[in-house]
């Protein structure tokens, strides 16, 4: 991971802050998430002071939380300050006006994007590793109603991505010895995504269903980004060494 880029659990932090919702402060989530990284790494202290914040992080530390919002080429830019995550503007312009228009809707801060369109356009990156447009589309119905009241939702984009961020953290980390890997990990995840419908109320069983098996279909999606990023990583250094 760069030393400035964020786990997907770190972003959803920071987005969930730019909304003024949760303990910490935008600059907090981003210094706690920085410092983690330092230690992990082994930079040292004047390593890191030197290291230039991304423009993108500069821009909404300064911005007014009570309108904050994103241009294409701001989603791009913060989405791809998360770990093995590639954004371009185009790819995302194409989004919007075209593969998920009906998911993400218009700016909703007057040219701009909100905060929630912000995730929603993150998730759709993650599950674009591995599902078509169409699926994506149906598997997404499923969770978010209308688009401009986030409050019929059967959860909002934000929780959903924080919660299957962790859920991926878990099972990245996960202990499979003594069991097959891949076994271990599914379970891992799918006892993972149980867990989480706890801090949810009052869902059928149908939706706890839904929500449950769609965490799932995330989490695993983010880990198969995850071994593509690795595989491009190798792949690039062989050819380097040996072009």
């Amino acid at each position: 991971m760069d030393l400035f880029q964020l786990s997907r659990k770190s972003m959803a932090d920071f987005l969930l802050s730019l909304k003024g919702e949760g303990e910490l402060s935008p600059k907090q989530i981003l210094q706690q998430a920085w410092a983690a990284a330092h230690a992990k790494k082994g930079i040292s202290t004047e390593a890191f002071l030197d290291t230039k914040m991304p423009a993108i992080f500069e821009k909404l530390l300064r911005a007014d939380l009570q309108r904050i919002g994103f241009s294409i080429n701001e989603i791009a830019a913060l989405g791809n300050q998360i770990e093995f995550t590639h954004l371009s503007s185009t790819a995302v312009q194409n989004w919007v006006k075209r593969d998920v228009k009906n998911l993400i809707g218009s700016p909703q801060i007057g040219k701009k994007y909100s905060v929630d369109q912000a995730a929603m356009l993150f998730i759709v990156e993650d599950l674009k590793a591995t599902l078509d447009f169409d699926s994506i589309r149906k598997i997404l119905d499923l969770l978010f109603n209308d688009l401009d009241d986030r409050s019929d939702d059967l959860i909002e984009p934000i929780p959903f991505y924080s919660a299957y961020a962790a859920i991926f953290e878990k099972a990245h980390h996960h202990n499979i010895l003594g069991e097959n890997m891949h076994d271990g990990i599914e379970r891992c995840i799918k006892q993972e995504a149980l867990q989480t419908l706890d801090s949810f109320q009052d869902f059928t069983d149908q939706q706890k269903d839904i929500v449950s098996n769609i965490l799932v279909t995330a989490s695993l999606t983010v880990l198969s980004a995850y071994y593509k990023s690795m595989t491009k990583k190798y792949v690039t250094a062989t050819l380097f060494l040996n072009g």
